[in-house]
């Protein structure tokens, strides 16, 4: 990597890479200078306990002057990537469980764990969760599960729209995913393509949780690889159709939108991780994730070598930065923050 590619640059390039260990590599450090790389998220492997992540996030965060987007899955439930010394979260069924019994306790719960996510994060420099999982549970799907907070789309948007409200107290930015939806179809996205093959109508009835958190500024979503057959043959993850016409024209969306991982086996439909890239680019995600592939990310690079920087991209991802808030600072240690209703 020569070093004009590692110009300083005050434009988020569209790349989010992942990084090997607990510690920076010179390789690491050289990457996440590179111009095409605007974002970093991190997994379990990266943690060891706080003071360890905390200097790994502030190293990652002082590379460069126009410092990149911080990242991390974590939902609660399965997906945590951070346990040990950290709030133990429950599943988002949990609250749409809670609900039932009694509306007002779930709301209010669900705010709290996003805000108790969020302050916990934010301590360590993170900008956002990727949460929260706007899909609905049809019982079916091998990966969402009990990661959605319900069935019903009113009892989903009210439950997701206080775990953001919670993640905004604490300073994070919000992730709506997996767009246009992923609950209804059985195959693991991580493995394989999914294809919904119901009607427009049926797919715009899951799709309400997230024109609504839209309409009211949810800051990000992340595209689904999920191939609906009617609406295109790509998956909405690769798909024009489904990000510039109908998000960007139709709903005049304004917020960042990311691809999921495009390592994952549903993106493998576009060929190598190269061509997966400069589709993904094109159909409008902001940043696309490669993640546990680093000679991956390198063929992306090098696939995107005449790739022009977005400065309205850019500017949509920066707008995902944290945000100083006045909150004490989270008392790590902890086995649990959880209130007994969920615990």
């Amino acid at each position: 990597m020569s070093e004009a590619n590692v110009k300083a640059s005050s434009v988020l390039g569209p790349l989010m890479i992942d990084v090997a260990g607990q510690e920076l590599t010179v390789e690491d450090r050289e990457l996440i200078r590179h111009p095409l790389v605007g974002g970093v998220i991190l997994f379990t492997r990266n943690y060891r306990d706080p003071e360890q992540l905390k200097k790994l996030c502030d190293d990652i965060l002082g590379l460069r002057k126009t410092r990149p987007l911080l990242a991390v899955d974590h939902e609660g439930g399965r997906v945590q990537r951070f346990r040990n010394g950290f709030s133990r979260l429950p599943a988002m069924r949990t609250l749409g469980k809670l609900h039932e019994e009694s509306p007002g306790k779930a709301m209010e719960e669900s705010r709290r764990l996003g805000t108790l996510i969020g302050s916990e994060l934010g301590w360590f420099g993170f900008d956002l969760p990727f949460a929260p999982v706007l899909d609905r549970d049809y019982m079916v799907s091998q990966i969402i599960g009990d990661r959605a907070f319900a069935h019903d789309v009113d009892v989903l948007t009210m439950l997701s729209r206080e775990f953001w409200r919670g993640l905004n107290a604490a300073g994070l930015s919000a992730t709506g995913k997996h767009f246009p939806g992923h609950g209804a179809v059985t195959a693991d996205s991580h493995t394989e393509l999914p294809v919904d093959r119901r009607s427009l109508p049926q797919i715009e009835a899951d799709m309400g949780p997230f024109k609504k958190l839209m309409d009211e500024g949810l800051e990000s979503i992340m595209m689904a690889h999920v191939r609906y057959t009617a609406v295109d043959a790509l998956p909405a993850s690769l798909s024009r159709k489904w990000i510039k016409q109908m998000l960007r024209q139709e709903w005049k969306y304004n917020g960042a939108i990311f691809c999921d991982d495009l390592s994952m086996g549903g993106a493998a439909v576009a060929g190598s991780l190269g061509e997966r890239a400069v589709l993904a680019l094109a159909a409008g995600c902001d940043m696309i994730p490669v993640c546990n592939d680093r000679a991956g990310a390198f063929q992306v690079i090098e696939a995107l070598r005449e790739h022009r920087p977005n400065r309205l991209a850019s500017a949509r991802l920066k707008r995902l930065y944290r945000r100083a808030v006045d909150l004490p600072a989270p008392s790590f240690g902890r086995e649990t923050g959880l209130s007994a209703t969920v615990a």
